[in-house]
């Protein structure tokens, strides 16, 4: 009320002041309710219009007067979502992020190991993805079991045998606790500049790994059911393992056991598809014996998933272009993956809103190095060589080995090759290299389903590759 009282003073109408700043009737309303509060670059000519000093008006506004303004249009979906969901009026997601975002809290920073160990201690240690490389000793978050791993599929048609079919909506019970992480997620998405665009995404409900086949079937889902719910469990752990909470009441809600863990079709089970890639090259003066090169990513701070930490490349989101029955197959995901992240193709990123092209992936669409190895068969390997849920969020991760054995592609295409915006740095191995590849091992960054998937791509590379790998056996191990 201190602020009608102040308009009044000062001899406006609602009407004749949102006049005299340039805004409308309704944006000074929301202001006196309390609803929103003034933008920073309104406030210097509001406080002169009421005849008060820039002081005197933050005094008026209160807490308000924390809220700092934000122009991000592409997030305008998820504080609609939380708004919906958390049962609030519309626009107090939009004033809450505002104020968090002038009071900022640090981002946790929680190395991979301690993710690992803390849902160990969680779970109880049951079948957890870990390996020994060399002098590397690791153990990831992964909830893996020895019939899902070293699958050396090949993602062929009968192979890849994943399909889709017709589901209800997710749950996304929602309660206050709930909204407060998802409110601090949106205030990370932007100061970090995460994007949140709400595309359909792929629900796992069923999964069969083997050698011979990668048979399941998903359900199509909203990204942000899964991105403001479910993966909602690695904010919250993290604020446990920071010291900022003591519980875990999403995760004791929505995934307390092993069991609720593999009951897919009673949880909102997202996830992903990535995978190591190597490239055969050449015998080199300076380099030495014909290897394998090995790409490994530095995350972008702007991802949803991972964000900073290493991962083999490409890693994505599984989720369809437009074609919801045929994008589900993991080669399909990959496909369009390498053309994203590695051939520079940004007409088939879904982070960027509705692809408009009837057939993104036409040849004739198609980057100049895809092109050349789907010119001819065999020149374009990919295996799914583990499965594996994670955790962390409960996420599927079909973990794969992409494999060029022509060294002619790497002479031709290796100056294409780029990382996009997903990616803040890219770096090579070779696969003769074992001391470095130990090194990058142990390195604590790893993402937990990154390291999953480089170990087992090391490994299925070591039994394919022939006289081009020389490296320490990797030994895994489930319990």
């Amino acid at each position: 009320m201190e602020l009608v009282a102040a308009r009044r003073a000062a001899g406006f109408s609602q009407e004749s002041l949102a006049e005299a700043l340039g805004v409308d009737r309704t944006t000074v309303m929301t202001w006196e309710a309390g609803t929103h509060a003034p933008t920073l670059h309104v406030r210097p000519r509001l406080a002169w219009v009421l005849k008060r000093s820039t002081e005197q008006l933050e005094e008026l506004l209160g807490e308000r007067s924390r809220a700092v303004a934000f122009e991000r249009p592409d997030l305008d979906p998820a504080l609609a979502w939380l708004d919906r969901h958390a049962g609030w009026a519309s626009g107090t997601a939009r004033q809450r992020v505002g104020e968090g975002l002038a009071r900022p809290v640090p981002a946790a920073a929680v190395g991979r190991r301690h993710l690992a160990d803390a849902l160990a201690n969680y779970y109880g240690g049951a079948n957890q993805y870990a390996a020994q490389f060399g002098s590397a000793d690791v153990l990831t978050s992964v909830f893996t079991r020895a019939d899902w791993l070293d699958l050396g599929c090949a993602l062929s048609p009968t192979g890849d045998a994943l399909m889709t079919s017709a589901g209800a909506s997710a749950n996304t019970e929602f309660d206050e606790y709930a909204a407060g992480v998802a409110t601090r997620k949106l205030i990370e998405a932007v100061t970090k500049g995460t994007r949140l665009t709400d595309a359909p995404v792929y629900r796992l409900v069923d999964i069969s790994p083997s050698t011979v086949a990668i048979r399941g079937r998903f359900e199509v889902a909203s990204f942000l059911d899964y991105a403001l719910t479910v993966d909602l469990l690695e904010q919250e752990l993290l604020d446990v393992l920071t010291g900022r909470t003591t519980n875990l009441p999403l995760r004791d809600a929505r995934m307390p056991t092993l069991e609720s863990v593999v009951d897919l079709p009673n949880r909102l089970c997202g996830g992903g598809v990535l995978a190591l890639f190597a490239v055969a090259r050449p015998a080199d003066p300076y380099r030495g014996a014909a290897d394998y090169v090995l790409l490994v990513q530095e995350r972008s701070k702007q991802v949803v998933n991972a964000a900073g930490r290493l991962a083999v490349i490409p890693k994505g989101f599984h989720g369809p272009l437009n074609d919801v029955r045929a994008d589900c197959r993991i080669g399909a995901t990959l496909r369009r993956e390498l053309e994203e992240e590695l051939f520079g193709r940004a007409d088939v990123d879904i982070t960027g809103g509705p692809v408009r092209a009837a057939e993104p992936m036409h040849r004739t669409r198609l980057s100049e190095p895809m092109r050349w190895l789907l010119a001819e068969p065999g020149r374009l390997r990919m295996e799914c060589t583990a499965f594996g849920l994670n955790l962390v969020s409960g996420n599927y991760e079909f973990a794969c080995l992409i494999v060029i054995e022509d060294e002619e592609f790497w002479e031709r295409f290796g100056g294409h090759i780029e990382a996009n915006w997903e990616s803040a740095g890219l770096r090579q191995y070779s696969s003769r290299d074992g001391d470095s590849l130990e090194e990058l091992i142990a390195d604590n960054s790893w993402s937990n389903e990154g390291l999953f998937a480089m170990l087992q791509g090391v490994r299925r590379l070591a039994e394919i590759g022939g006289n081009r790998v020389r490296l320490p056996p990797v030994e895994w191990r489930v319990g």
